[in-house]
């Protein structure tokens, strides 16, 4: 139902961003080339991926962590494989990346608390009460990250939704992480 715009055949106002999307991952990943159909919220939602990546205080594990957990939460058939393909290539560790993709408890009590975190968000839509921002804080994150984690959910519910929404292809780059939900097998 939706067009994978390339390029030359996207709306004016998308080109640009593909040109960025080439820069930053060697391609043009098939969610980008969905999202060029609306250029304001492929912009909207490369804006919020870039200042997630580049400019929150999260360590790059720690983002992953985020995104991934969303990717889960919101049964992401695309964006499991497409995270678990930045994690690999990253060189994550594979336990982390595991219980991320299974839906099992992270090996590691700060992850697993940010997971946590990351999760009652989307459950209780950002209504946890105090008690769950302070089990967070007492993890050793800062409210700032606290915030900073609404980013990178911002930008997974762009992703997540538009992929639910297209029934996007997995890229051939992560089609060796192809992923079913664990309850769905």
């Amino acid at each position: 139902m939706f067009t994978y715009y390339e390029p030359d055949t996207a709306p004016e106002e998308s080109k640009s961003i593909m040109e960025q999307s080439q820069k930053s991952f060697g391609m043009i990943p098939n969610l980008h080339k969905i999202l060029a159909e609306a250029p304001a919220t492929y912009e909207t939602y490369n804006a919020a991926f870039s200042t997630f990546m580049h400019k929150t205080t999260l360590s790059p594990i720690e983002q992953q962590v985020v995104f991934m957990t969303a990717n889960f939460e919101n049964n992401c058939h695309y964006c499991v494989p497409g995270h678990t393909w930045m994690m690999k290539s990253a060189k994550m560790p594979d336990a982390v990346i595991e219980a991320l993709r299974e839906g099992t408890a992270i090996p590691d009590t700060k992850l697993q608390a940010l997971h946590d975190f990351t999760k009652v968000l989307l459950d209780q839509r950002g209504h946890i009460g105090d008690d769950k921002l302070d089990v967070f804080l007492s993890a050793g994150f800062t409210k700032r990250q606290a915030l900073e984690v609404l980013t990178g959910l911002a930008s997974k519910l762009i992703s997540n939704f538009t992929n639910a929404l297209a029934h996007t292809e997995v890229d051939a780059a992560m089609q060796p992480y192809d992923w079913t939900r664990p309850s769905e097998r």
